[in-house]
C-alpha cells in the first residue's frame, strides 16, 4: 500500500514537473528566440531552415544605440534613445498621477456602500477593457483642437484609460483586505479619512501599491496604439521607436529584436527591484 502511494506521488510529481517545465518553454521560447535574433546578421536570420548556432554579433544593438558609422562620424544619436526617454516620461508620469488619484478612488470604493461600489468597478471595468480603437478618432480630434496633440502631458493624461482603473481596481481588493478595525481605532484616536489613508492603509497596503505600479507601468509601457496616433515627433513612445526597423522596402529584423530587447529592459529592471513587493501583493489575501 505505501509502495503504490509512493508511486503515485512519484507520478504527480514528475508530471507537474513536466508541465512547468511545458509552461516555461512556453513562457520563455518567444524571448529566448528574438534575443537570439538581436545577436544574429541579417543572413542567420533569413536562412532556411533556421540556424540555432551561429557567430554572434553586438552590431545590431551598436546601431540603434550609438547609429551606423556614419552617424558616428556626423555627431547624430539614433532615435531610439529619444523614444525610450519618451516612454520613461510618459509611463512614469501616468502612473504617478494615477496614483494620485487613485489611490483616495480606491480606499472610497472599498469602503463605500456595497452595491454603488460595484457600479463604479462596473463602470471603471468598462473603462479598462474598452477598444481603443473605438475612442481614438474622437481622441484624436480633441487632441488637434485643444493642443494636447504630441504634448507630454496629453499623452499621461491618455494613458490613464490604461493605467487608472487598474491602480483603482487591484487597490480596491488590498483595502478591502485591511482589517475596519484598525481604522476605526485610529478614528477613536481623533485621526481624519486623510490621516487614515496616509498613515495607516497606504503603509499597509505597500506591497498592494507597489504591484499595482508595476503592472500598470507595463501595460502603459507597452501600448501602441495611443503613440501611433496621438505623439508626434517630439513624444513618440518606445514601441514607435521598435517600428523604426520597418521601412518601404525590408524590414530589418535584427534591429527591431535588437529594440524590442532594449525597451524591455527597464520593466525587467522594475520587476527585479520589486520581485519582493510584487509578490506579497499579487499573495496578499490569498490564505487568510
Amino acid at each position: 500500500m505505501a509502495a503504490s502511494r509512493n508511486s503515485r506521488r512519484l507520478v504527480h510529481t514528475a508530471l507537474l514537473a513536466l508541465g512547468y517545465a511545458l509552461l516555461a518553454a512556453f513562457v520563455l521560447f518567444p524571448i529566448y528566440w528574438i534575443f537570439t535574433m538581436s545577436l544574429k546578421e541579417f543572413g542567420d536570420i533569413i536562412a532556411y531552415p533556421p540556424r540555432f548556432t551561429f557567430v554572434p554579433t553586438f552590431a545590431n544593438y551598436t546601431e540603434i544605440l550609438f547609429g551606423t558609422e556614419a552617424d558616428q562620424a556626423g555627431g547624430v544619436m539614433p532615435d531610439l534613445l529619444r523614444f525610450l526617454r519618451n516612454s520613461v516620461i510618459i509611463s512614469s508620469g501616468a502612473v504617478l498621477l494615477s496614483i494620485i488619484l487613485g489611490l483616495p478612488a480606491a480606499y472610497a470604493l472599498a469602503r463605500g456602500e456595497a452595491r454603488r461600489a460595484n457600479r463604479a468597478r462596473f463602470t471603471i471595468l468598462s473603462f479598462r477593457f474598452a477598444p481603443e480603437l473605438a475612442i481614438i478618432l474622437p481622441l484624436y480630434a480633441f487632441y488637434t483642437t485643444t493642443g494636447l496633440y504630441d504634448s507630454y502631458v496629453g499623452m499621461i493624461l491618455v494613458h490613464q484609460l490604461i493605467t487608472l482603473p487598474l491602480i483603482i481596481l487591484i487597490l480596491m481588493s488590498f483595502i478591502r483586505d485591511i482589517p475596519l478595525e484598525i481604522e476605526e481605532a485610529a478614528r477613536i484616536d481623533g485621526a481624519g479619512p486623510l490621516t487614515i489613508l496616509l498613515r495607516i492603509i497606504v503603509p499597509i497596503a505597500r506591497p498592494g501599491l507597489a504591484s499595482a505600479m508595476i503592472i500598470a507601468f507595463i501595460f502603459s509601457w507597452n501600448n501602441l496604439i495611443f503613440g501611433l496616433v496621438l505623439a508626434g515627433g517630439e513624444t513618440r513612445p518606445i514601441t514607435m521607436g521598435i517600428l523604426q526597423a520597418m521601412t518601404f522596402d525590408q524590414i530589418k529584423w535584427g534591429l527591431m529584436a535588437a529594440a524590442a530587447m532594449v525597451s524591455a529592459v527597464p520593466g525587467m529592471i522594475a520587476s527585479l527591484l520589486f520581485q519582493r513587493q510584487i509578490t506579497r501583493g499579487l499573495t496578499l489575501g490569498a490564505v487568510k
